[in-house]
């Protein structure tokens, strides 16, 4: 089996090679992204979730423990905007949770722009291989004359239309991948958000700002 892929490959042109190519690194790419998000535990909600109820209840030194060595996007957002909220005034702490966002968004979108270009070239490079095929299909036609064979005039027009296929194969997991990992990060910059926003409305916080006038 694996004696006839460079012949199949063959047939379709430099276009398919391309499309394989591609198609390899589009693998790659993915198992590489969700071993990522794995690793990271871009799902995990529940160390962020149990450190705030933590902080609302003013026991800041367990809240920050609970979560020091958590390697989730969610937790390290908190742990910075705490530590961030008991050490600096609150504008300049809002500034630095909101760049620690920022850091973890782009880190959980890194190689989303390849993907996004893995699904625009596909579809071209196919349509491309089909065009070049169906003119070499044609040049042949007219350089046989009368005497012109239909069934290789198919068989051209097959090998060509054959890259158009592998490229829209190519194309639409790619997509779908690509909105899978578009709508995490989209509910990963949701859930920071409110996070965040949790961390600098807690009351007990709030109220040891009016006491420190009177002191």
């Amino acid at each position: 089996m694996l004696s006839t892929i460079p012949q199949f490959l063959d047939r379709g042109g430099p276009a398919l090679w391309a499309i394989a190519v591609l198609s390899v690194l589009t693998l790659s790419l993915v198992l590489w992204k969700l071993w990522q998000m794995f690793r990271r535990g871009t799902w995990k909600r529940e160390g962020a979730e149990t450190a705030l109820r933590f902080w609302g209840q003013g026991q800041t030194t367990l809240a920050m423990s609970h979560i020091s060595f958590d390697p989730a996007p969610r937790a390290r957002v908190v742990q910075a905007a705490m530590q961030a909220r008991l050490s600096i005034p609150e504008d300049d702490a809002r500034e630095e949770a909101a760049r620690q966002a920022r850091a973890v968004l782009n880190e959980t979108r890194l190689g989303l722009r390849m993907l996004d270009l893995v699904v625009t070239i596909a579809p071209l490079l196919g349509l491309l291989g089909t065009v070049l095929g169906m003119i070499d299909a044609f040049q042949a036609l007219q350089d046989s004359g009368q005497q012109a064979d239909p069934a290789a005039l198919a068989g051209g027009i097959w090998a060509a239309l054959l890259t158009t296929a592998a490229g829209m194969a190519v194309a639409i997991p790619a997509s779908v991948m690509l909105s899978i990992f578009d709508g995490m990060a989209d509910r990963l910059a949701h859930d920071l958000e409110d996070l965040v926003t949790r961390v600098f409305t807690t009351p007990w916080a709030y109220a040891e700002e009016e006491e420190e006038p009177s002191a």
